[in-house]
């Protein structure tokens, strides 16, 4: 039989990057300008669901869409530079072209931000397909063949567990350990530089075959 060939996708808040630092800078510039309070503070606790959610939390229903588009009009200036690498997350990349893969970013983040972040921090994705919230994110997971899926948040988990890709979560977001097991996450670890040597195993022990 022939050994399918190994993509892995990977989630890019809090799994990736650590954009706290740069999102915050962008709360406070759109509470800034709109003279609207944001507490960024708490907005970068609980990452990972679309924009539109937290903004829910600030602006009326009507002003939402607006708030979106110029969140991410001025995201670039605010948050690309501030935004740091995950521990492990160049080498759990490198991991996966070590065994001959690809390596895939899918979010719900502004497609082109995400591009921006990866370019800032020299992370190279094979692809990245943006604008996917759990579930949904099944849809790319699937057109690209994803064997694997990482990501830190319960919604990760979903994606992966709806596109019949194997779950492996880290636990460097919101979601703590428990609370993704509890999710249904196949593989759970304290954060990406336990990655590699579990793709290790994990191709050793024949799952693409």
């Amino acid at each position: 039989m022939t050994a399918r060939a190994l993509t892995v996708g990977f989630d890019l808040d809090m799994t990736l990057i650590d954009s706290r630092p740069g999102i915050r800078e962008a709360y406070l510039a759109l509470s800034a300008e709109t003279g609207t309070h944001i507490d960024a503070d708490l907005a970068i606790t609980r990452l990972g669901p679309p924009l539109e959610e937290e903004l829910r939390n600030w602006f009326p229903e009507d002003r939402i869409q607006e708030m979106g588009d110029r969140y991410r009009e001025i995201y670039p200036t605010y948050a690309i530079a501030p935004t740091l690498a995950m521990p492990g997350a160049p080498e759990a990349v490198a991991a996966v072209r070590a065994h001959g893969g690809r390596a895939i970013v899918v979010t719900a983040k502004h497609e082109p931000n995400a591009k921006l972040h990866l370019a800032h921090l020299g992370i190279e994705a094979d692809a990245v397909i943006g604008w996917l919230w759990a579930e949904a994110k099944a849809e790319a997971l699937r057109e690209h063949d994803a064997a694997v899926y990482v990501g830190d948040h319960t919604g990760d988990v979903r994606g992966a567990r709806t596109a019949g890709a194997l779950s492996v979560a880290v636990a460097t977001g919101p979601c703590d350990a428990a609370e993704l097991r509890a999710a249904g996450a196949d593989v759970v670890l304290t954060d990406l530089t336990e990655f590699p040597a579990w793709l290790d195993a994990y191709v050793a022990g024949g799952a693409l075959k």
